[in-house]
């Protein structure tokens, strides 16, 4: 199987993003992106990426789908909605941060996170460090922010993190950013993205991935 084939097949299988899993129809608009925010800050701890993504779509689905709605909640709230979706040990702490990180949001950027992106000027690295600033986001956070966000903020594409580079070099296919983009049109940079890093978190989407890749 040559790689064109191998890149068809893991976004016919794998390439949905995380956003999309977690109920984010994401676009370049305040509330989305804050919601995407608020998804790297589940997934910056060691915790299984189904988890996280049915931590947001609880927390969502309780309102807090905004900066201010976020920050107007009580902390109890937060907790409940983490533990219906079985978010243990991390909810009282995760709790708080996701507060602390929508007062920031207000306070920094006026609820909008464009502003952020303004602020950093096209400039990927900058971008990362303004992420770095919100409570729990640390260089991996970051990495699965932009990761997410270049479907909707381009001057970040293409974006692949070292897992998603690490996928694609065990799977035979290039393991540089602009060697993968070159096999899929912009609009998919982000899908091929995610699907590299949801065969390197699946062992048996891996195998599977693997043995197609060598087959033929």
């Amino acid at each position: 199987m040559n790689t064109a084939e191998t890149i068809e097949q893991l976004l016919r299988e794998h390439g949905r993003t995380y956003a999309d899993e977690a109920g984010i129809a994401l676009r370049d608009t305040p509330a989305p992106l804050y919601q995407l925010l608020v998804l790297t800050v589940l997934c910056s701890i060691r915790i299984k990426a189904d988890i996280a993504t049915a931590a947001a779509r609880e927390l969502f689905a309780a309102g807090l789908r905004t900066p201010r709605a976020m920050a107007d909640s009580a902390w109890q709230a937060r907790v409940d909605a983490l533990g219906r979706a079985h978010y243990v040990r991390y909810d009282e702490s995760t709790a708080t941060v996701l507060g602390e990180g929508a007062a920031l949001v207000l306070d920094r950027y006026h609820g909008d996170l464009r502003r952020l992106r303004e602020q950093a000027g096209g400039d990927a690295d900058v971008l990362r460090r303004l992420l770095r600033e919100v409570p729990r986001i640390g260089p991996v956070g970051a990495d699965i922010f932009c990761r997410e966000a270049q479907a909707v903020w381009p001057e970040l594409r293409p974006f692949f993190d070292e897992r998603s580079r690490g996928a694609a070099e065990r799977l035979g296919l290039p393991h540089t950013p602009a060697g993968l983009a070159r096999h899929v049109p912009p609009e998919d940079v982000a899908r091929l993205a995610a699907a590299l890093v949801r065969v390197s978190l699946s062992k048996d989407a891996a195998g599977t991935a693997s043995d197609t890749a060598r087959a033929a």
